[in-house]
């Protein structure tokens, strides 16, 4: 499993399968062909046959793919059989929010901690966790084993606390700060930037009002 080179894109829709096989196998169904899989996740049947094949999965003829083989191979391939401890980085709102979200514990990612600089938010309890100092952070990766950190701070820290959980040892983030951080080239960095889905959003919208008003 952990040799096989699976390209990007490919992991990129994974979960994506994996939602809409959680979807069909909670009402009852057993198996599922490539065409409704990829109707489900917005792709073509080819594609999904050609991703599936990397996890070494294939569908019977006729019959198509068995639905809680899949879900147990693609979850195994994405690392969710076993679960990550997430650190939150930055208390303000949306730190704040992403604490109080349940689902990241219920898909395998559960906020074992949450670090704030500000002395004033240090000592808050949130959703059972006491926010920790920054200046702890080393203490707290490794005393809670944290797998994955969360930037949810202003953009002018997010640097700075992305350098700070690499030496920590932490070497995989998320950063939800409007802004581009780098990091070394055994981390993995996934950025999620709302202005800019926002912005994305707003190119499609602005060309739906002339179609609508014409």
């Amino acid at each position: 499993m952990g040799d096989r080179h699976i390209p990007e894109a490919t992991v990129a829709r994974l979960p994506v399968y994996l939602r809409s096989l959680a979807e069909v196998a909670a009402e009852g169904t057993s198996t599922i062909s490539s065409e409704r899989l990829a109707e489900m996740a917005g792709v073509n049947a080819a594609k999904v046959r050609k991703d599936l094949s990397y996890l070494g999965s294939f569908g019977t003829r006729g019959v198509g793919y068995d639905v809680q083989h899949l879900l147990f191979e693609m979850s195994r391939e994405l690392g969710l059989t076993q679960e990550w401890p997430v650190a939150i980085v930055g208390i303000g709102n949306l730190g704040h929010a992403l604490a109080n979200y349940r689902g990241f514990g219920d898909r395998g990612f559960p906020v074992a901690a949450l670090v704030d600089a500000d002395p004033k938010r240090v000592g808050e309890r949130i959703e059972g966790l006491v926010v920790r100092s920054f200046d702890d952070l080393d203490a707290v990766v490794e005393e809670l084993g944290i797998a994955i950190g969360v930037i949810a701070t202003p953009a002018s820290a997010a640097q700075d606390v992305a350098d700070a959980l690499v030496a920590a040892g932490v070497r995989s983030i998320l950063n939800f700060a409007p802004a581009m951080v780098t990091v070394p080239d055994d981390v993995s960095l996934r950025k999620v930037d709302l202005a800019v889905e926002l912005q994305i959003l707003s190119f499609y919208q602005q060309r739906q009002i002339p179609a609508a008003t014409a």
